[in-house]
């Protein structure tokens, strides 16, 4: 499968079962989108109008040279790996705790409603989460490295179990041959000289909670009163990034239909001296007069495009910054399993709430029908791990014949769950924006290379 497309000036070309890359002139270009369809002899009348004769011939020599060398029309050989999936050994590998289902602002968009998830308000003790670490201890196999995310609501709110939680995991790292990989979401409000020295003492990454501009910031994420949070929370944002040296963080927002020209946050965000920036898309239910509809879709795009060019013009002017959904790795990347399935929702990766209930991850979350055990009795609905455990790219239709799906990985289970209800469907603005993320992408990717020489 091949995917072609031309972006600021790049003509670029995608082997997509391969992974490999190809950024051509405008010949080899013509032919790759006709090799398959015709033969030499057609692809050359076809061309000789607009290209000398030579030229073509050496050109289909080149593309045949990459085919043989499988880095070009090659096959899909994962076809077949993905049937083992539902037998492979179950690993826990990750958890998200809610440590509080309760919250200090009012976000309009917060699929958590204010912290409380469907339910009730409420902290997790420090028992409930002692009892998850040790379920994740016990079910994590021979993994060493394993991950823990404070989430909320607001987990600030419930800073001292997560001190006594951190201490707690330190302390079974050794007899058990484990390392903890600590990491916390925070709105900011709660921040202060005390919780950044333990931050920067123990997690290995912090995501703060900014929509980018000032005045989409106060509207979206205000306190209950309706007063903006941005003022209180930036020079503290910007004291924990310069701290951590501007690395192992990043400022993550969420853009709406209020601000499809969210590239404008992505910015002012970057001259506020962020280097780690996220600002994602809102997943709405179409109801709601912030979520994004299919006409916002192609503002987005060009929205992607207008992000990419100034991220390379400052990035030749030294100022450059990193995006997180621009970031790719085209050399190595997720091992196999990791491209076809994903995050390991409901798998490897689970969400636990105050009272110690699992999820499959946090979306699900007060979702009844999803509830897969809890931290004293484990998991009893193994049959909703198994349906995860079948959630990939070749279980979903639409991704078969998708060019982004070994980058994306199928996509967002909950959000296919809440727009289709089958998990094995995907969102579709999602899957446009996906796509056209992954082409900005590459593209950066051949502009970086130019930059660099090579």
């Amino acid at each position: 499968m091949i995917h072609q497309y031309k972006n600021n000036g790049y003509n670029i070309v995608l082997d997509v079962n391969s992974g490999s890359v190809h950024v051509v002139d405008d010949l080899v270009y013509d032919i790759i989108a006709l090799y398959e369809e015709h033969s030499p002899q057609e692809i050359t009348a076809m061309l000789c109008g607009k290209y000398e004769k030579d030229e073509i011939l050496e050109a289909l020599g080149e593309v045949e040279q990459l085919k043989n060398d499988e880095v070009l029309f090659t096959e899909d050989i994962y076809k077949d790996y993905i049937i083992d999936f539902k037998k492979r050994p179950t690993v826990v590998k990750a958890l998200c705790l809610h440590i509080a289902h309760d919250c200090n602002l009012a976000c309009r968009y917060c699929f958590a409603g204010e912290g409380e998830y469907h339910g009730r308000r409420a902290l997790m003790s420090y028992e409930v989460g002692k009892k998850a670490l040790d379920f994740l201890i016990a079910n994590s196999g021979s993994r060493v490295n394993l991950e823990v995310d404070f989430f909320g609501g607001e987990p600030l709110m419930n800073f001292d179990v997560v001190k006594q939680l951190v201490a707690y995991g330190r302390s079974q790292e050794e007899a058990h041959h484990k390392k903890f990989r600590f990491t916390l979401t925070t709105n900011g409000v709660l921040l202060n000289d005390e919780v950044m020295e333990f931050v920067n003492k123990e997690m290995a990454n912090v995501v703060l909670s900014v929509d980018g501009r000032k005045e989409v910031h106060d509207h979206m994420r205000p306190f209950r009163n309706g007063s903006g949070s941005y003022d209180l929370i930036m020079p503290k944002f910007e004291k924990m990034a310069e701290s951590r040296h501007q690395t192992n963080y990043y400022v993550r927002g969420t853009f709406t239909h209020y601000n499809t020209d969210f590239a404008a946050d992505v910015l002012s965000l970057a001259d506020r001296g962020f280097k780690q920036i996220s600002v994602e898309p809102v997943v709405a239910p179409p109801e709601e007069p912030y979520a994004l509809t299919p006409e916002d879709v192609p503002v987005i795009c060009e929205e992607y495009d207008k992000l990419a060019k100034e991220m390379i013009r400052r990035e030749k002017e030294g100022r450059g910054f990193n995006f997180f959904h621009f970031m790719i790795d085209l050399t190595g990347g997720p091992c196999v399993a990791k491209r076809l399935s994903g995050c390991g929702s409901g798998t490897e990766y689970l969400a636990v709430t105050p009272w110690g209930d699992f999820y499959p991850c946090h979306q699900f979350v007060g979702q009844e029908e999803f509830l897969m055990g809890n931290v004293d009795d484990g998991i009893v609905r193994t049959d909703i791990r198994d349906e995860f455990k079948l959630c990939n790219v070749y279980a979903k239709d639409k991704c078969r014949q998708c060019f982004a799906r070994f980058y994306c990985s199928g996509g967002c289970a909950a959000n296919a769950w809440n727009f289709n209800h089958s998990i094995t469907d995907a969102y579709d603005i999602g899957c446009d924006l996906m796509r056209k993320r992954v082409e900005c992408a590459i593209m950066l990717k051949a502009a970086q290379a130019e930059i660099e020489g090579e």
